[in-house]
């Protein structure tokens, strides 16, 4: 399922991105509780397993008992349960082992102590006999510092399934209805809407669309109803574990309640880019596209609606909807990045930089931190342009990490990048996913900066002043009446956003109380907040 989500029974829902030890289970059930080219590869990313960063030393049999710091290739691969057959992202065997529990645990220790980005604020009181599993000792390896606003400065520290996060990364395939939920308030009375539905889903064929509130599942009330037996019922259903498993929702559409409707989960495959159209206004033409997530698969997608832009329609601005977008690969960022400007003002610029720890860690040189504008798809064809000075980004606390990078790299080479909607999840930070035994770790290992040094942005990017706009489910994403897109078409023609955009979900929020405030997708998968490259090959 595309973004399950969680409800709770009285208590506020933590906001995307505090999914800190969250753990490898939020591979077979995403949370909702009441509340590119080189990048971002299958099988765990990151460096060949069992080879120390920088190095080609292959890894010794050296036994652990967790708690002390030993280099993570000594005990790379030693696997309480070894897998077995043909890693299928590599075409070659797993390199797992025979080895223990103890092991896996000295593995994570050794791998945080030399790639985290704050390995020197990792509390040196934890004790690995104190956590059962290699998931749960590394859950708590993790700095305890705050951002200005005292919120924790890693919200981002998971796991995943190793073949989960492969099918994920590389198709966005995972089993759902191919609907993604949005809370507008989490906690009785809740608000939970269809925030978008996928082509071809169950949603879509049971003609199921934005907007729609989920009024029951399986009978139990979901606005109102409290209670640990059905919570736990709803956050199951809303989080299908298996194709096949079938639930039965009632919604309410317009304010009316429609006839219930039995949903079957299945194998749903993300259409990260969907709603391209050129919308045409008194002062231009403007692109619109709906961008929910930097997988493989979204490549061709954009270029293909980049050319609709360039080929014909003559474009002068575009309106890049991010609303829901958590980030993924950086080289897919980069990309977009590159097409929405012009080539005069990206040559020779840096799109991103990454700054390690001390150690550096990966022994990179400066030029491989440095992530270009870049200029070719996977496949080495010259991507087209738009030649934009200016856009407009559509966001909310869902537009995380390699979404950040496109409006703070843009803003880096002199683009005009306006916001529309709320302030981003604030996530200059990313990860090399390693795989080890079957489990891929994200640590955070670097913070992103643009051409000119900045990434100090933990807090997130806030909207151009005015354009605080409410997420407006009345509307499907892409028709010029709904909220924030009519403000962004306002303030290209105008220069400000009106304020009747900013109460045109008043009722919404009305309704949900004083508990509202920018509706976000509560328990979205951690592996959508994410930056992800690959490692050079080693020199």
């Amino acid at each position: 399922m595309v973004g399950s989500r969680k409800v709770d029974d009285a208590r506020r829902l933590p906001r995307p991105g505090a999914w800190a030890a969250a753990g490898a289970a939020l591979a077979a059930a995403f949370l909702l509780a009441g509340c590119g080219g080189g990048g971002g590869g299958g099988g765990g990313g990151g460096l060949p397993i069992g080879l120390i960063p920088g190095t080609t030393t292959p890894p010794t049999n050296t036994p652990s008992g967790g708690d002390g710091i030993v280099a993570s290739a000594t005990v790379a691969g030693l696997c309480a349960s070894p897998r077995s057959g043909i890693n299928p992202d590599t075409n070659a065997a797993y390199p797992d082992r025979s080895g223990t529990i103890d092991n896996e645990k000295s593995w994570v220790r050794g791998w945080i102590d030399e790639t985290y980005l704050w390995y020197g604020e990792v509390p040196t009181t934890l004790k690995a006999a104190d956590y059962a599993t290699p998931v749960t000792w590394f859950n708590v390896l993790k700095t305890t510092a705050t951002t200005a606003s005292g919120r924790a400065k890693d919200r981002f520290h998971f796991t995943y399934d190793t073949e989960v996060y492969r099918q994920l990364t590389q198709g966005g395939v995972s089993a759902g209805y191919g609907m993604e939920t949005a809370s507008v308030r989490s906690s009785p009375p809740r608000d939970i809407r269809i925030a978008f539905v996928e082509p071809g889903s169950p949603a879509t064929n049971a003609g199921l669309q934005r907007g729609a509130k989920i009024l029951t599942i399986d009978g139990i009330n979901v606005v109102s109803s409290t209670g640990t037996a059905n919570v736990n019922a709803i956050n199951a259903a809303l989080s299908p574990k298996a194709v096949g498993e079938s639930h039965t929702f009632t919604f309410e559409v317009n304010g009316v309640a429609q006839s219930p409707v039995q949903l079957t989960a299945a194998k749903i495959t993300s259409t990260p880019v969907q709603n391209v159209q050129v919308i045409d206004t008194g002062s231009g033409r403007v692109g619109y596209l709906l961008f929910n997530d930097h997988i493989t698969t979204s490549e061709s997608l954009l270029i293909n609606a980049v050319n609709t832009f360039k080929q014909g329609a003559g474009i002068q601005d575009l309106v890049l909807d991010m609303r829901y977008n958590g980030g993924g690969q950086l080289l897919i960022a980069s990309r977009l990045a590159y097409m929405i400007a012009s080539p005069s003002a990206t040559t020779g610029k840096t799109f991103e930089q990454l700054v390690f720890n001390d150690k550096n860690p990966f022994h990179l040189t400066a030029s491989q931190t440095l992530t270009p504008f870049v200029t070719t798809s996977r496949s080495g064809q010259a991507l087209p342009t738009l030649g934009l000075s200016r856009v407009t980004v559509l966001t909310g606390p869902d537009t995380c990490s390699a979404s950040e990078s496109v409006i703070n790299s843009l803003r880096g080479v002199g683009v005009t990048v306006n916001l529309v909607g709320g302030t981003t999840c604030g996530k200059p930070y990313g990860f090399y996913p390693q795989d080890n035994c079957g489990t891929t770790y994200f640590a955070i290992q670097f913070k992103g900066v643009n051409q000119q040094g900045y990434g100090d942005y933990s807090d997130g990017f806030t909207p151009t002043a005015g354009c605080t706009v409410a997420d407006d489910f009345g509307h499907q994403l892409g028709d010029k009446a709904e909220a924030r897109l009519a403000a962004a078409l306002a303030l290209r023609s105008t220069g400000s956003c009106p304020v009747s955009t900013k109460t045109a979900v008043e009722g919404l929020e009305k309704a949900a109380g004083p508990e509202a405030e920018q509706p976000y997708l509560p328990g979205r998968s951690p592996l959508r907040e994410n930056r992800l490259i690959g490692l050079p090959d080693p020199a």
